[in-house]
């Protein structure tokens, strides 16, 4: 599954569901173009044109963080993580959580989290596609919300809170939304999340950043920043200190925080594709896994 783009699904015009906001181009839906796939409207495919006629390292960043997701999971179902709670898990495009961890175990699961209404209808529309809402559920939710994500989260019956979780924040933390003051409400939510998740579980975090990187991709970081502050996600890309910040005093899965590349390529599988970078910062994203003992 690892590289596929999934076939076959409409596009969103055909199940748009109430309240999705066709005026401004969405994050989650740009971001599913980016990947190839067609849970996108008309409004983000000129604006993922745009972008990528301007900024052409945007897409092997985002396949390239794809393929990083893959790996994650990939790793911790093969030491013993069952359970995956992917955040902002934008369309189900380019193979998702639950169907790389299907592939190494049996008894996977996984609950999907969005707050964009067209995520969550294609994500469900997927798992009842495959017959595996015993398993897998999204849920619409929002990250600046923790206790109330984690509260629906225990009411979906598919996760135990009791046992070790994988809790994925992958590429999310740099368009989280700040909240009703305008304050960034991302490094509380994390430190929040982290509290919640039980002994033996893992937090894997992938943010964009202009740190270390060469001085025309930093303009260029800028400028597409800048692209998405009319849009109704604006982006916030952090320093590699402030993103290690999110992981608290949890301690690192070697080898630490690194650019998205550097992360266990062995862990790829044989069939996922080549994203060519002149140097691991090409990538622009900054990740890591830790682990609450």
């Amino acid at each position: 599954m690892e590289g596929a783009h999934l076939v076959s699904q409409p596009r969103p015009e055909t199940l748009t569901p109430e309240g999705v906001d066709l005026e401004h181009p969405n994050v989650a839906r740009v971001y599913d173009f980016y990947l190839g796939g067609s849970a996108n409207y008309a409004i983000d495919r000129v604006f993922a044109e745009k972008a990528l006629e301007r900024y052409p390292f945007v897409r092997p960043a985002a396949m390239a963080n794809r393929l990083f997701l893959h790996r994650v999971v990939r790793y911790l179902a093969k030491r013993g993580i069952r359970q995956f709670i992917d955040v902002g898990s934008g369309v189900p495009t380019m193979g998702s959580t639950h169907q790389v961890a299907d592939e190494i175990v049996p008894d996977a699961h996984c609950v999907y989290i969005d707050n964009e209404a067209v995520a969550v209808a294609h994500s469900q529309m997927l798992l009842e596609r495959e017959d595996v809402t015993d398993r897998h559920t999204v849920i619409q939710a929002d990250l600046r919300e923790p206790d109330l994500l984690w509260s629906k989260i225990a009411d979906s019956g598919v996760i135990d809170l009791d046992q070790p979780v994988a809790l994925l924040l992958i590429a999310v933390l740099h368009v989280t939304q700040p909240g009703p003051d305008g304050e960034d409400v991302g490094p509380q939510s994390v430190a929040r999340f982290r509290d919640l998740l039980p002994s033996g579980s893992y937090l894997g975090i992938t943010h964009g950043t202009d740190d270390d990187v060469p001085e025309y991709r930093k303009r260029e970081m800028s400028d597409f920043g800048k692209m998405y502050d009319k849009s109704a996600t604006p982006v916030l890309w952090r320093s590699h200190a402030d993103i290690e910040k999110f992981f608290g005093e949890l301690p690192m899965v070697e080898p630490g925080a690194t650019w998205i590349p550097l992360w266990h390529p062995e862990e790829s599988s044989e069939n996922a594709p080549e994203i060519e970078f002149d140097a691991p910062n090409d990538s622009v994203l900054w990740a890591g896994v830790a682990h609450k003992p």
